[in-house]
């Protein structure tokens, strides 16, 4: 399975509120067959702009991003019920790619800078995109098209 980050907006409420809010995502991520990796509480503050949502209108809201692995299938459902919900001003669902992994060593590193491989690499790109030029000597003493 995928792991997605689910980043929403909560509208000001208080604590408790903010907690069974909570809640009630967490487990419609658990019943749709995912698990949460990692909840991260970003704080409240005020939105870059106010935001009508659901009949009312935001100006202040609390931020949450919830990392969870599960069936791409569900991604949508999750969507549509997160839209349904009134607590719900904003949510984002992003997936996330794992970094590319890769070997330095010390002795790569020491390595004058036309000697390493990326720049090999770097110069034959360059090499490639480079335009051919006309070659003059096809045969003739001359160029026969030019005026």
């Amino acid at each position: 399975m995928p792991t997605y980050e689910l980043a929403f907006i909560v509208r000001k409420m208080s604590r408790p509120e903010v907690v069974s809010t909570l809640k009630r995502t967490s487990e419609a991520i658990w019943k749709k067959g995912g698990f949460i990796r990692k909840l991260d509480n970003l704080g409240s503050r005020a939105l870059p702009h106010k935001i009508s949502e659901h009949g009312l209108v935001h100006r202040e809201g609390q931020y949450f991003n919830i990392q969870f692995d599960a069936p791409p299938a569900n991604i949508k459902d999750l969507s549509d019920e997160f839209g349904l919900d009134i607590d719900i001003i904003r949510k984002n669902f992003f997936k996330m790619e794992e970094p590319p992994k890769f070997e330095c060593t010390l002795q790569e590193e020491m390595l004058p800078p036309a000697y390493r491989k990326e720049v090999k690499d770097m110069i034959k790109i360059a090499q490639k995109k480079q335009k051919k030029k006309y070659q003059y000597n096809s045969g003739f003493d001359y160029y026969p098209f030019q005026k």
